[in-house]
């Protein structure tokens, strides 16, 4: 059974000591084929690096490295090319000044190991001159590969000014790449973000893109087709283990917990980083969530909860997914590049294609909504998780009136400074909850608010849940409140009726529970039930 190169992103290293690799030496031979300059983006620990490695290493005339995979006995000739390699995620760049600096820094140091005597006062010179120098130097052109391209603007995000001045450094520096173009081989860019190319590669327009390529769509990942390829022993291994069931059941564990990655809304492709952690510590866990959520993005959805509520079977252009603006942030597209949503389907419209978006996975699921119940409600994630379990218990159970009271105690945690009077505030937390009980739930939002219909069984047990809002007034009375409180309840209960949610049980042997829920703000709720 071979190692685990968890955290191991040398391909010599995995290779040469042993460790399990899957091969992505295919789609390399393809690229060197293809054209020559290209930007790939794709969600944090999903193996870029280990890609450019690669890139490397296919590249550095050793052949024998390539024994056994793809690429050993294709008519790719193996000549050795001088490397240039940039990870930008080893660059500081808390102020443009430092991020100049330190580019800077590694570009001489890259000079003087080459023994190159020119040393000049711009990141782009140096760039440019140590480009040129390589290749009349080995008489080869050179590969250019630069790792987390966009790692000094996502840094800076939440600072628009530093932001915007990186990415103006950056834009410069990236630009000469073009005017390069006699003295390179190929130039791999990799990153998580998609700037628009006016943005930050305007000066560096001949880029491939191939994001969504059909051809380079798992170039990244395990592909779930070949997972046990690779990792059939170690999935042997976990079926040992008492609580993890047999080998089926643990490869169908895999798939529902770490699969359902696609760029293409066909293929599929499984969290690498998180497949690792799994047989690494022999247990289901969310390993790529919890290695660390953006905090702008959090905060940013925080901001406008009435565009979470519309990620549910989302359907966007690909222009769109393209859009990410330092003062233009838009949710979807952002949660897609960072590997929160991906491809569900795509559709033909006419000329054009659309992308149908969904959530990857459970343990995408579980963690984001976890982490956004957390964030709304200002409470520790233990304490939401804790209400997550109570809330499931008293739906195992039939007891909405449990469910209510912890409802009450979640809502009531709600800071008065964050207190917002907006109903898509509060439908984001039931939102959130609902979701991570596993309803099927559909959001309708308008400008001026929105409504949750969540269907779900459990059990013996089938819920139908509509959430009202109403805004109440400061200081109201008993009365007005209570007068409020029916207004919601029978509007809720009506809809539920009218709509004929429960219709599809009729004649089956489950209880149906008809609830409608009513908010006025923080602990203020109320609910109606009926059989």
């Amino acid at each position: 059974m071979k190692k685990l190169p968890f955290g191991i992103q040398t391909f010599r290293t995995i290779i040469e000591d042993g460790y399990a690799y899957a091969d992505k030496t295919k789609y390399i031979y393809n690229l060197i084929n293809d054209t020559k300059h290209y930007f790939l983006s794709r969600p944090r620990r999903f193996g870029k690096s280990l890609l450019l490695d690669t890139i490397s290493e296919v590249y550095s005339g050793d052949k024998e490295l390539f024994k056994g995979l793809y690429i050993y006995d294709t008519d790719h000739n193996f000549d050795k090319h001088p490397v240039l390699k940039l990870d930008m995620s080893n660059i500081a760049n808390e102020t443009p000044e430092t991020l100049k600096e330190e580019l800077l820094i590694e570009l001489r140091k890259r000079a003087k190991e080459e023994n190159f005597s020119f040393n000049y006062n711009t990141p782009s010179a140096m760039l440019k001159m140590l480009i040129e120098n390589l290749s009349k130097k080995n008489s080869r052109k050179v590969i250019v590969l630069i790792d987390e391209y966009d790692k000094p603007i996502l840094d800076r995000i939440t600072d628009i000014e530093t932001a915007e001045a990186n990415r103006d450094i950056l834009r410069g520096f990236y630009g000469v790449l073009k005017s390069m173009d006699a003295y390179l081989r190929m130039t791999f860019i990799t990153g998580v973000t998609k700037f628009t190319k006016t943005s930050v590669f305007s000066g560096l327009n001949n880029l491939r893109d191939i994001t969504m390529s059909k051809g380079y769509a798992n170039i990244c990942g395990i592909e779930t087709e070949n997972l046990r390829t690779y990792f059939d022993e170690h999935i042997k291994d976990m079926a040992q283990i008492g609580n993890m069931g047999g080998y089926n059941e643990v490869y169908d564990k895999i798939l529902t917990w770490y699969d359902g990655y696609s760029w293409d809304g066909e293929t599929r492709a499984i969290n690498p980083f998180s497949l690792l952690g799994f047989f690494g510590e022999k247990k289901l866990s969310s390993y790529w969530y919890a290695s660390g959520t953006p905090a702008f993005l959090i905060s940013l959805i925080k901001k406008k909860p009435a565009s979470f509520l519309a990620l549910n079977n989302l359907e966007i252009s690909e222009r769109a997914l393209d859009n990410f603006e330092i003062r233009k942030l838009s949710i979807a597209p952002l949660l897609f590049q960072t590997g929160y949503l991906t491809v569900g389907a795509i559709r033909n419209r006419g000329d054009t294609e659309s992308y149908m978006l969904k959530m990857p996975n459970f343990e995408v699921k579980e963690a984001f909504y976890l982490n956004i119940l957390a964030e709304f409600t200002e409470n520790e994630e233990d304490v939401t998780e804790s209400a997550y379990w109570r809330i499931k218990e008293s739906l195992d159970n039939g007891d909405l009136h449990n469910m209510l009271r912890v409802l009450r105690g979640l809502f009531a945690s709600i800071p008065y400074q964050l207190h917002i009077e907006e109903e898509a505030y509060y439908h984001s937390i039931f939102y959130a909850i609902m979701s991570l009980l596993g309803f099927e739930a559909e959001a309708e939002v308008s400008v001026s608010g929105g409504r949750v219909d969540a269907i779900l069984e459990r059990g013996n047990n089938a819920y139908v849940i509509e959430f009202k809002y109403e805004r109440s007034e400061p200081g109201a009375t008993p009365e007005a409140k209570r007068a409020l409180f029916e207004k919601a309840l029978d509007e809720g209960m009506e809809q539920i009726k009218s709509k004929g949610y429960a219709k599809k049980y009729e004649g089956s042997k489950k209880t149906v529970h008809l609830a409608a829920f009513a908010f006025l703000g923080r602990g203020d709720i109320e609910m109606r039930t009926e059989k």
